[in-house]
C-alpha cells in the first residue's frame, strides 16, 4: 500500500473510465448517492451512501460487463461470450447481452443455488453447470472459449470491466465532492482498482481504503505479507475470494491507503442497519462498506466517508435470519431457559410474569424428556420480545424473585 496519487495502469486510466461513463450512459441506472444523517451520528463519520443495489440487476457489475459487451467487434459479438459466475456478474453480463443481442454462456458450479440458476436464465443467460467447485467451473468456461471460440469476460480482473466499474467513482465525487475518504469492498478487486484510479485522479488528496471479510483476507495477505487463514461459509459471498486478480492487485498496491478487515457480525449488523435506517437491502458485500466504519471507528472518525452499497441481492430466509440475530445482539429478542417444577400452575406463574413486564412471547418450548433435570423437573424455554435490553434483564430479575432459575441462551453458544 502507498501514498501515491497518481499511477498508470495500462488500459485502465481516468480517460478509460470517461469514456466507459460516455459508452454506458443511458444503459444502466444513474444510482443516487445521498448523506445519512442517523448512520454519521452512530459511526462518528459523515457518511454518504452510493447506492448501486438499485440496478436492474442490483449491483454495480452491470456497468463493467455492459463496458466490456459494448467494445467487441461484430464478429466477436456474433459469436458471444461466456463468463463463470454463480453471482451477480452473470446477472449484469447475461442481461446486458441479451439486450445487445449477444449470446452469453455461464458456467456455474453445480452446487449453485436454483435461484441464481434461474436469475441468471430469466435475464437472457444460457447456464451451462460443471464441477463441484468455482475453480472447477472457471477452468471449464476457459475450455469452452477455446472449443467454441468465444470471448471470455472476466468479472473483476479486466482493464475494460475495472473501467466500467470506476464509473461510480465519477458519479460519487460528482454528487459529493466533499469526499475525503472511500470505503470499498474488495473481492477481486475490478470495483476497489476501478474506483481507486478515477478517485486518486479526480481529487489526489481522497484516501481509499480497501474492505475485506475477515474470513477471506487475501488482498490483506499479498500486500501485508501476512498468512492468516482463507475459507469459510461468508455471508459476504461477493467478496468470498481466495485470490485477488493479478491485474487489480497491481492497481491496488499502487492506489490503496489502507486495507481492513471486518468480522461476520458486524456485517450482519450493518446488514440490519441498512434496512431498519435506510430502507435498503443490501446483501453481504454491499453492507460491507458500512461494517468497516462500525469495526475501524477511530480510523474513519470525522472523515466524509463514500460507502458504496455495491449489491442488493439476498436470500430472503437468510435476510429474515440476519435481522432476528440482530435483534439478539441488541438485546431486544431473547431465549429465556426456566426452570420449573412439575406441579399445576407453575407455567402460568410464568405466563403471568412475563405479560405483566409487558414483554411479547413468540414461543414457548416445554422439554420433560430430553433433560437431565429430576424427573419431577422440567425446562421451559421462553422466546420473547421486548422493546430493549434493560425490559429483559427486569423480566428475568422479576422471574428470579419469584424463585425461579432462569438463564438466557446465548446467540453464540455452540455445540461441542
Amino acid at each position: 500500500m502507498t501514498d501515491q496519487t497518481a499511477t498508470s495502469h495500462e488500459g485502465l486510466t481516468l480517460d478509460t473510465i470517461r469514456a466507459a461513463a460516455e459508452r454506458i450512459e443511458g444503459q444502466v441506472v444513474r444510482t443516487p448517492t445521498r448523506h445519512s444523517r442517523t448512520l454519521s451520528e452512530i459511526t462518528g463519520a459523515n457518511v454518504w451512501l452510493k447506492f448501486e443495489n438499485q440496478q436492474f440487476t442490483a449491483s454495480y457489475k452491470e456497468r463493467g460487463a455492459l463496458n466490456a459487451l459494448l467494445q467487441l467487434d461484430r464478429t466477436e459479438a456474433k459469436r458471444g461470450v461466456i463468463a463463470a459466475s454463480a453471482g451477480n456478474h452473470s446477472q449484469g453480463l447475461s442481461y446486458h447481452g441479451t439486450r445487445q443481442e449477444i449470446p452469453v454462456t455461464i458456467v456455474m458450479p453445480k452446487s449453485t443455488p436454483t435461484i441464481k440458476i434461474r436469475q441468471t436464465e430469466m435475464v437472457g443467460g444460457n447456464v451451462e453447470l460443471f464441477g463441484e467447485t468455482f475453480d472447477e467451473a472457471y477452468a471449464h468456461a476457459l475450455e469452452l472459449e477455446k472449443e467454441r471460440n468465444l470471448t471470455f469476460v472476466h468479472p473483476f480482473d479486466d482493464p475494460a470491466v475495472a473501467s466500467g466499474q470506476g464509473t461510480v467513482a465519477l458519479e460519487m465525487l460528482e454528487d459529493a465532492p466533499e469526499l475525503d475518504m472511500l470505503a470499498i469492498p474488495i473481492g477481486g478487486g475490478g470495483l476497489s482498482s476501478g474506483m481507486a484510479t478515477a478517485a486518486k485522479a479526480l481529487k489526489p488528496g481522497i484516501e481509499v481504503v480497501g474492505v475485506e471479510a475477515q474470513l477471506y483476507p487475501a488482498l490483506y495477505n499479498t500486500l501485508n505479507g501476512t498468512d492468516l487463514p482463507i475459507g469459510g461459509d461468508s455471508i459476504a459471498e461477493g467478496i468470498a475470494v481466495k485470490e485477488p486478480g493479478r491485474f487489480t492487485r497491481k492497481v491496488l498496491a499502487d492506489l490503496l491507503d489502507d486495507l481492513v478487515l471486518v468480522d461476520e457480525g458486524q456485517i450482519e449488523s450493518a446488514i440490519a442497519l441498512l434496512l431498519t435506517i435506510e430502507k435498503t437491502v443490501a446483501e453481504g458485500a454491499g453492507a460491507s462498506g458500512l461494517a468497516a466504519l462500525m469495526q475501524h471507528k477511530e480510523k474513519f472518525a470525522g472523515r466524509n466517508v463514500g460507502i458504496p452499497i455495491c449489491g442488493g441481492n439476498i436470500d430472503t430466509r437468510l435476510l429474515a435470519n440476519v435481522l432476528l440475530r440482530d435483534l439478539v445482539r441488541k438485546g431486544r429478542f431473547a431465549r429465556l431457559r426456566i426452570m420449573l417444577t412439575d406441579r399445576p400452575g407453575e407455567l402460568f406463574r410464568v405466563m403471568k410474569l412475563v405479560a405483566e413486564a409487558n414483554v411479547n412471547i413468540i414461543d414457548v418450548i416445554h422439554h420433560r424428556v430430553f433433560t437431565a433435570l429430576p424427573a419431577k423437573d422440567s425446562m421451559t424455554d421462553v422466546e420473547c420480545e421486548a422493546r430493549d435490553r434493560e425490559q429483559l434483564d427486569g423480566l428475568i430479575q422479576r422471574l428470579r424473585d419469584e424463585g425461579f432459575k432462569v438463564s438466557r441462551v446465548e446467540v453464540d453458544q455452540r455445540p461441542d
